[in-house]
């Protein structure tokens, strides 16, 4: 099936990411980490906001109420005033790994806010997932890892999927939504014969994941039983960061891109490396999980 991709907004973003569907504002929010910016796109209007910040931030997700928003940033998880700019330390449990920053983060149907690291030196397995409670509290749930990136939970939340980008996997744990504890690691799809890695993640309403390729300039659908891939949405960008269910009915899938570290040719060859896409779809999607339920 050959799906059409509609540019929302040439950004120009040099590592666009996280982007998150807004269900009660239909507004959608993402990031460019290497320019500290929080973006929201509001598809109504036509409109897009920047909000500059002052550390590089690879996440975000929203409060419920008000105009606040919980982001990951370089230096640990904040709270974030989306009008003032101000930001509001909550914790670094890595402050002690200065080569490390937060990547990809999300939060699970609990509302807990689930957060991994990388290393920026490209070190091995010196990178984890986080996950921060409601109140405040935050627990070391993976450790070893290289790059924490894209999560996503199954339908009846008995499973947590994870992406370790460099070893290209994408790992299962069971899940108890109740608690949040996790155990029982598996990879379930393996990407090395894949063009690019895996980044982001997120999931339809049947069940199957969609994963970005970065530097494989698509989006593919996967059945997390099998390990199968069934279909792929070809980017004109080859760094595909992640993608998002969100506008009418949850029905059009939003895809951040980036133009860091491509070439003059690179991006002669592909100018709209860094914009933010969508694509409409035949299958439905979720809105992102609020922090604090």
């Amino acid at each position: 099936m050959v799906r059409k991709l509609e540019l929302v907004f040439d950004a120009n973003a040099e590592l666009g990411e996280g982007p998150f569907w807004d269900d009660k504002k239909e507004l959608l929010y993402w990031v460019d980490i290497d320019k500290r910016k929080v973006c929201i796109h509001n598809p109504s209007k036509n409109e897009n906001k920047e909000v500059v910040l002052s550390q590089k931030v690879s996440a975000i997700i929203p409060v419920p109420d008000g105009n606040k928003a919980v982001v990951a940033l370089e230096n640990g998880i904040h709270y974030l005033d989306l009008d003032s700019g101000e930001l509001q330390a909550i914790f670094d449990p890595e402050e002690h790994l200065p080569s490390n920053r937060f990547n990809d983060g999300k939060c699970d149907a609990q509302g807990r806010f689930w957060a991994g690291t990388m290393s920026t030196e490209d070190e091995k397995e010196k990178a984890a997932l986080y996950c921060l409670e409601k109140d405040g509290t935050i627990t070391k749930k993976v450790d070893k890892l290289s790059t924490s990136n894209g999560l996503a939970w199954s339908l009846d939340n008995k499973y947590l999927y994870l992406i370790d980008t460099p070893v290209q996997k994408v790992y299962q744990f069971d899940y108890d939504l109740d608690s949040g504890d996790i155990e029982n690691k598996q990879a379930i799809i393996d990407f090395s014969d894949e063009d690019g890695f895996p980044d982001g993640m997120t999931i339809d309403e049947e069940g199957m994941l969609w994963i970005a390729h970065w530097g494989g300039g698509q989006v593919s659908r996967w059945n997390p039983n099998s390990g199968k891939k069934l279909e792929a949405i070809n980017v004109p960008a080859p760094n595909v960061t992640s993608c998002a269910f969100g506008g009418e009915n949850t029905q059009e899938l939003y895809i951040t891109t980036a133009r860091t570290g491509m070439s003059t040719e690179e991006l002669e060859k592909f100018p709209l490396s860094g914009a933010l896409y969508k694509c409409k779809m035949d299958v439905k999607g979720f809105p992102g999980n609020y922090f604090g339920g």
